[in-house]
């Protein structure tokens, strides 16, 4: 069988592109392995290119915060210094939204500002609802944590795992469940 110029250049073309992808690939796995071995994990394929902590910085957020690449953030989100935000993590800024210093958003949470009940309920007529949302200072949101709009999580608070925040929670208290219930009031605690 007789080729032309062009099918054997279209070849060519065909395996030099095969070959820059098995070595990206290669590439893909020693990159994987070294940090597998440095830090003992697997991470999602964006977080070997792009750095937490530039990210956060992008951002605006405050220095020493870290966000991880699988994050979503939508809106105005302002977030304060050394503030740890983990993978997975959604945060709604479309009604406003602020996040204090030195806190830490497990992994999985979503903390919303907006919601659109009404305007699903009324076939779309009604707008959404927005209202700012707001975590103080020094608090410990446990992993795939919902906190719905509006809410205030007051400064020293603990929110535990898996729990739906649709209520304020004053500062320095332990709060878990779905819906969520102040479980325990720690040294000023100001229910």
């Amino acid at each position: 069988m007789k080729r032309t110029v062009e099918e054997l250049e279209t070849i060519k073309a065909n395996s030099s592109a095969h070959h820059l992808g098995i070595e990206f690939i290669n590439l893909l796995k020693l990159l994987w392995h070294k940090k597998k071995l440095k830090f003992n994990r697997s991470l999602p394929l964006g977080e070997y290119f792009v750095d937490r902590h530039d990210k956060a910085e992008f951002l605006g957020f405050g220095e020493g915060t870290t966000l991880y690449d699988t994050s979503i953030i939508l809106g105005e989100v302002i977030v304060g210094s050394n503030t740890w935000i983990g993978p997975f993590v959604l945060l709604d800024g479309s009604g406003g939204l602020a996040i204090g210093s030195n806190c830490s958003i497990s992994a999985g949470v979503q903390i919303y500002s907006h919601d659109s009940v009404e305007w699903a309920i009324s076939g779309g007529k009604k707008p959404y609802q927005h209202a700012k949302t707001i975590i103080e200072d020094n608090c410990y949101i446990g992993p795939n944590t919902i906190i719905q709009k509006g809410t205030h999580v007051g400064k020293g608070s603990i929110i535990g795992a898996n729990s739906l925040v649709n209520i304020n929670i004053p500062p320095n208290c332990k709060a878990f469940g779905s819906p969520v219930r102040i479980i325990q009031e720690m040294i000023g605690c100001e229910i």
